[in-house]
Formats: structure tokens, C-alpha cells, sequence
């Protein structure tokens, strides 16, 4: 999994609470469990007239929010079903951070899995950066995980928490396998003493 430190990039202002996984990435399009491919059919009930063209009033067909790394929202983010393809798509896109004043359970804790920064901030906050947001790509956000703060264009900061834990693990970009293959040398010589005590195992 990709660390995640400092970024700086262009914010995509979704004025939108309850948006939920079939939204994010809907159902016809599961037809993968590998995590790529998925970004071009982000949001594709938005994005997508009937024909297939561009809607070219959703946000991420307009510039430069087609490049948005940051996306910024209302409450219940990533509401519905548990579907892990929702951050997937968000990652395939480019957007490695959501910020809204709360998430789904689920949802949250499946972008920690992969790499996606969920930061909860107050509704007014999220107004206010959507307005920011509004701006184009004069108006860079930085979200500083090292930090925990958010800074505006004007260089004001927000500060934000993570759970320790979790911040360690996105600064470092162990998701739950790399989690454990930090332990691989005693992995390793667990195996080799129970090979030796009880080979029956291994033929």
C-alpha cells in the first residue's frame, strides 16, 4: 500500500450527504476483484449520460477537477453496502483523500485498508473548503497526515485526528499484509521449529 504523508493537490467539491457505494461504484460494474480499473466508472451514474458521453455538469468532468486528488463532501460519506471496490474506485481515480464531517463504519474503515485517507471534519469546515474548492486549480488543499491538519489556500490550518494506530499505518503504507509481514523473521522461525518437532506437517 502507498504511504500516505503530505499531499497537495486539486479539491473536488461533491455538495452531497448520504452518498453510498452504489453511488460511489455501482453494482454492474463488480465484476473484478483485482483493485484496478475501476476509476473510470467512479461516480459513473453522475459522470455518464444514457449514451454513454460525459455529463459535463459532474464536477470531476470539468477541469481541473478531472485531477482532483482530494475529495470533499457532506455527512454519511460511503453510506450502503460494504463493497471494498468503493475506495478502490476513488484510488483508480486519483483521490487519495475524502473529507466530510462523518463516514460510514465500513466504508472508513476500508479506505484505511487501501490507502485512502478518510478525514472527518465540521460540516461548516467542509462548506467552507468546498468554496475554496470552487476556486480551480488556484486553490490547492494540503492535508499534512504528519501534522493531522488540513491547510486552506489562505494557509489557514485545520487541525484533524486519526486514530494512532491507523496514522501510523497510512504513514508507513502497511495495510493488513503488511502488517503481518512485519513479522515475517518470527513467522519464519516458528516454522522452522515446528518443521523440525513435527515434520508430519509439511510432506
Amino acid at each position: 500500500m502507498r504511504a500516505f504523508t503530505t499531499l497537495t493537490g486539486v479539491a473536488a467539491p461533491l455538495p452531497k450527504a448520504n452518498v453510498d457505494t452504489d453511488q460511489i461504484i455501482p453494482a454492474r460494474f463488480l465484476k473484478s476483484i483485482s483493485r484496478s480499473g475501476f476509476g473510470k466508472n467512479l461516480f459513473a451514474n453522475f459522470r455518464y449520460k444514457e449514451d454513454g458521453s460525459e455529463n459535463p455538469d459532474f464536477v470531476l468532468n470539468q477541469e481541473p477537477y478531472r485531477k482532483a486528488e482530494v475529495l470533499i463532501a457532506f455527512e454519511n460519506f460511503g453510506c450502503g453496502s460494504s463493497r471494498e471496490h468503493a475506495p478502490w474506485a476513488l484510488l483508480d481515480f486519483g483521490i487519495r483523500c475524502v473529507i466530510a464531517p462523518d463516514f460510514a463504519d465500513i466504508f472508513h474503515n476500508n479506505c484505511f485498508k487501501n490507502g485512502v485517507l478518510p478525514v472527518r471534519l465540521p460540516k461548516e469546515v467542509c462548506a467552507q473548503l468546498m468554496e475554496d474548492a470552487k476556486l480551480g486549480a488556484n486553490a490547492r488543499i494540503t492535508v499534512d497526515l504528519e501534522r493531522e491538519v488540513v491547510v486552506r489556500p489562505n494557509g489557514e490550518e485545520i487541525p484533524f485526528k486519526i486514530d494512532p494506530l491507523r496514522r501510523h499505518l497510512m504513514l508507513n503504507g502497511l495495510d493488513d499484509i503488511g502488517q503481518t509481514m512485519q513479522h515475517a523473521p518470527a513467522i519464519d522461525s516458528f516454522e522452522a521449529r515446528q518443521k523440525a518437532a513435527q515434520p508430519w506437517l509439511y510432506a
